[in-house]
């Protein structure tokens, strides 16, 4: 897959099939979608092309809208390429951009620009200045300007009842299980593994301290989490933990892994985890003692969650 993070970059003469959004997750809904544009552009020797947008417009619109987003930006590039898509086009979303009027959008970017010569898009897509353009508008552009629009209609898309406002209520929640259903995928986070402050050695639980820099993206409820990740080419699994650690009165929040049955230096290093089960709420406890005795319970439900889910 190329990727492109401009349009202003995007230099390509080959027609395209395309489609248009934020994708955030790229969910089971999107994928609908997806993959009927990749099969369209097969088909009809087009190259199979997702133009998006980073920031997030309501990041850009709505200075109060505090979004949180399923994928960073690099989540996103890596889901897309491994569904077979040819190009993705990553424009960054302005002010200035959002003014583009709907006749400026489609004439000057997606037929002058990107070749379009297919656009596959949800009933319900809007777009131009105040998103004043709807599907019967893009319809008569094509007419006008040599695309055909296939439109995927409400019911095929509300069939999988998804949004990624859903699964976003569901990580908030800490429902990991309908979060997981709806994406098509263990929810990822990804990010550095930084020094703590070392508590979980002292109490044979040692923890990789995750520091996930995009601000941006969506941490699930606090509490404790079976997750696994890719280390050297091995899968491993571990719990984790997320809050403020308030039996030794935590004042930031941290994510914390402690993998099983393994002790390589990770420090510096990037890892991916993905979350697979929830298992508790964060509590504080009495002493030190009482929490590692949780801790304890807690590998031994993480270890019966894996060992049945296998």
């Amino acid at each position: 897959m190329v990727t492109v993070q401009s349009l202003s970059k995007y230099d390509e003469q080959h027609p395209t099939a395309i489609t248009i959004g934020t994708f955030d997750g790229v969910h089971i809904g999107h994928r609908k979608i997806l993959e009927r544009l990749i099969k369209n552009a097969a088909t009809l020797n087009l190259k199979s092309t997702v133009l998006t947008f980073f920031p997030h417009p309501r990041m850009v619109l709505q200075k109060d809208a505090e979004i949180k987003l399923l994928n960073t930006i690099e989540e996103k590039t890596k889901i897309l390429e491994e569904l077979g898509l040819d190009q993705l086009i990553i424009h960054p979303f302005t002010k200035e951009f959002s003014r583009l009027t709907a006749t400026e959008f489609v004439r000057d970017i997606l037929v002058n620009d990107l070749k379009t010569k297919k656009i596959i898009i949800g009933y319900d897509h809007r777009f131009g200045r105040n998103r004043n353009a709807n599907i019967t508008d893009l319809k008569a552009f094509g007419s006008t300007l040599d695309f055909e629009v296939e439109e995927i209609p409400a019911q095929e898309i509300e069939e999988v009842s998804v949004s990624s406002t859903k699964i976003r209520k569901a990580l908030e929640d800490g429902d990991i299980k309908t979060a997981n259903s709806y994406l098509g995928y263990e929810y990822m986070l990804t990010g550095t593994v930084k020094r703590g402050k070392g508590l979980g050695r002292t109490i044979q639980f040692p923890t990789a301290n995750l520091q996930i820099d995009e601000t941006y993206k969506l941490v699930p409820k606090k509490g404790s989490y079976v997750v696994k990740s890719i280390i050297g080419g091995k899968t491993v699994y571990g719990m984790m933990n997320i809050g403020y650690n308030p039996t030794v009165s935590g004042k930031e929040k941290s994510t914390e892994i402690h993998f099983f049955d393994f002790n390589q230096d990770l420090y510096e290093q990037q890892i991916q985890i993905r979350v697979l089960h929830r298992i508790r709420d964060e509590h504080k406890f009495d002493s030190v003692e009482a929490l590692k005795r949780q801790l304890k319970k807690d590998q031994k439900t993480s270890l019966d969650f894996i060992y049945n889910s296998q």
